[in-house]
């Protein structure tokens, strides 16, 4: 059976499904990181908190407490890289049983040709969680990265070279947490994507209802509204 004949045994249902989920992952991505200055992302908000950060930093005596910090991100990202590369070996190990697939199929329902049409949803995944791994790994070399050009940065305020390097820091530090979030992202519809294993319904609803998370959590969230409007006095 070649490609031609594996496409054929999808509907149009599972074309529409899994086109949204990849309009949706790509979309969100580009909405959230060049939305317009007068309603900016939360991505685009701590882009700038990132950057006073550095600001801060250079003056900030000692230094400790932004070390520590790195290093919290640092963590965060190998955990995720860490969980991706068992999601790659877990979805490689289904594959190589394909035998054992058929009564995965038979819970789930599938048509006749099940096995592939099953191995096809599972390469979706797959494809999601190394596209998850490589953005951790990528943002965990970013963070050292980071924590460099912080240590280079001179302990005298006055010196020319402090705010220039500071500034280069927190660059860097804003690519590394976008390579962080969009290897987040890859990891929700990477989940709405096993939606697929029980059919076009599910993978539609599925990709709208993380579509509708992801846009929430970047634009509607209680967190954007108190770093744009901040936390009210309280009343005595």
């Amino acid at each position: 059976m070649d490609w031609l004949d594996k496409i054929y045994l999808f509907t149009a249902r599972d074309a529409i499904g899994i086109g949204l989920l990849l309009f949706g992952w790509i979309a969100s991505t580009v909405i959230i990181e060049h939305a317009p200055k007068s309603f900016p992302s939360m991505s685009q908000l701590m882009a700038g908190f990132r950057r006073d950060w550095m600001v801060q930093f250079v003056t900030r005596q000692p230094r400790i407490y932004d070390g520590q910090i790195i290093a919290s991100l640092r963590q965060g990202t190998a955990f995720f890289a860490s969980a991706s590369m068992i999601a790659i070996g877990g979805g490689f190990a289904l594959l190589g049983n394909a035998d054992r697939l058929r009564g995965v199929t038979e819970d789930l329902s599938l048509q006749s040709g099940s096995v592939i049409i099953l191995e096809i949803k599972l390469m979706v995944l797959l494809l999601f969680a190394a596209n998850a791994f490589l953005k951790f790994v990528w943002a965990h070399r970013l963070f050292g990265y980071c924590s460099v050009l912080m240590s280079a940065v001179p302990n005298d305020p006055d010196d020319p070279r402090s705010m220039p390097l500071a500034k280069q820091a927190g660059e860097i530090n804003i690519t590394a947490a976008r390579g962080y979030n969009r290897g987040l992202r890859s990891v929700y519809f990477g989940i709405a994507s096993s939606a697929w294993l029980l059919g076009a319904g599910p993978l539609i609803l599925a990709s709208l209802i993380t579509i509708a998370v992801v846009m929430r959590r970047e634009f509607w969230s209680q967190s954007r509204h108190v770093l744009i409007y901040g936390v009210p006095d309280a009343k005595s």
